[in-house]
């Protein structure tokens, strides 16, 4: 089942702190192939939930996104990231094309 680690700037701590983004996210790629699901930026904010940008990093499953971010290289570039940034980090399994999901309050989506 795929993966998704989810990445959401809420914005700036410190303006005055390099963006070093470019370069932690070369650094933290090492061996995987990475590519986001989203454009960053501009980002259309809805409803209460203030974000600056979204990033979306697929995985072929729970497990490699899990062993991604608890690699040396990402805890690395984690540090930078926060030092300039409030962000949100989730990970996520995905779903199958088709499939429905029943929460808990026994609502179907899907």
């Amino acid at each position: 089942m795929s993966a998704y680690v989810i990445f959401i700037r809420n914005g700036p701590t410190d303006r005055t702190a390099p963006d070093l983004r470019t370069s932690c996210a070369r650094a933290v790629r090492g061996h995987h192939t990475l590519h986001s699901l989203t454009a960053d930026e501009p980002l259309q904010s809805r409803e209460d939930w203030p974000a600056e940008s979204i990033v979306i990093l697929p995985f072929p499953d729970i497990t490699s996104a899990r062993a991604w971010s608890d690699s040396p290289a990402y805890h690395a570039a984690r540090a930078h990231r926060l030092h300039g940034a409030d962000y949100r980090v989730i990970l996520t399994e995905g779903v199958s094309p088709g499939s429905s999901i029943i929460r808990p309050s026994g609502v179907t989506v899907g």
